[in-house]
């Protein structure tokens, strides 16, 4: 199983949105990939409660079968889709793809 995290911060104003309708509507469409592309086993959107001047905005926890699944998500079109509106919302990205330590 590999784990992938990514942490965005948004712009205050994109789409002709703010930041929060943004966040939202990011939220809405990756939850929406749940179920719809192969190897991908689970997936979890949150928004910040710290605001802090170190936290993110949103934070996406995904888990897929292998690092080909999750190749395959990164390539797929529904999330292809989903990337675009999140590049034209965000200031920064940070990522983090790891396999769980095996007892």
């Amino acid at each position: 199983m590999v784990k992938h995290i990514v942490i965005w911060r948004l712009k205050d104003q994109a789409h002709g949105n703010d930041k929060r309708q943004n966040a939202v509507l990011i939220k809405q469409r990756l939850e929406a990939l749940r179920g719809r592309i192969p190897g991908l086993l689970s997936l979890e959107v949150g928004f910040d409660i710290g605001n802090t001047s170190n936290s993110g905005d949103l934070v996406l926890y995904s888990e897929f079968e292998s690092m080909a699944a999750l190749a395959g998500y990164q390539e797929h079109p529904l999330h292809q889709a989903v990337v675009e509106f999140i590049q034209e919302a965000r200031s920064e990205r940070r990522v983090v793809d790891y396999e769980p330590a095996r007892d």
